[in-house]
């Protein structure tokens, strides 16, 4: 079995129903009761939390592949950005939720720009989940021959503005107990450190 096909029959299956094991806990424990006092709050913190988790692992796989020499890893990188992008929109939907049923506030336009604009942890997860929109859209094979590799390339490193974004949104959100978010810091920081100093050495 060559390294391509290890990747396409087992790994890649595997990777797509681990992704999936949050979402299906999530679901489990809307059914049994298992979301506390607070289910949408809950809700929220957990899809919140493997946005971002789904978004590190995406970036490390490109250094993954470099590194361990098995460039077939990059069949890999679509599917968890597909997925971290899944729970982003689930994230989102229960902050909106929450603030339109829930908190009573309503999800007017105006509430929505007010939100943004006034609470900052809100203003940088919104602009995260924002920058992840074009690269949803454009992560198919047809986008990459439309806007030419070089060009996709480019566009899809915002991924790294989006991961940073997250893990301000997370560290604001916390307050207090701040691990977590330092540890997702720390992470995306040495991936994007490998990126720089790969840029670097080609210049």
């Amino acid at each position: 079995m060559t390294q391509v096909q290890w990747v396409r029959r087992v790994v890649k299956p595997a990777a797509f129903l681990a992704a999936g094991v949050p979402f299906a806990l999530l679901v489990y424990d809307i059914f049994a009761g298992g979301l506390g006092a607070n289910p949408i709050e809950e809700i929220t913190h957990r899809t919140g939390f493997w946005t971002l988790t789904l978004l590190t692992v995406t970036l490390s796989i490109t250094p993954a592949r470099k590194v361990l020499r098995l460039n077939a890893l990059i069949l890999l990188r679509r599917m968890f950005g597909v997925y971290a992008f899944f729970y982003a929109c689930l994230h989102f939907t229960m902050y909106a939720l929450d603030r339109a049923v829930f908190s009573g506030l309503g999800l007017t336009l105006g509430a929505l720009v007010e939100d943004v604009v006034e609470r900052p942890y809100v203003t940088v997860g919104f602009t995260a989940f924002v920058l992840l929109i074009p690269l949803a859209i454009t992560s198919t094979k047809g986008w990459v021959k439309r806007l030419g590799g070089k060009r996709w390339q480019k566009l899809h490193r915002v991924v790294y503005g989006s991961a940073v974004g997250g893990v301000l949104h997370f560290w604001w959100l916390v307050k207090a107990d701040t691990r977590r978010p330092m540890i997702f810091g720390a992470v995306i920081l040495v991936f994007l450190g490998y990126r720089v100093v790969t840029w670097w050495r080609k210049r």
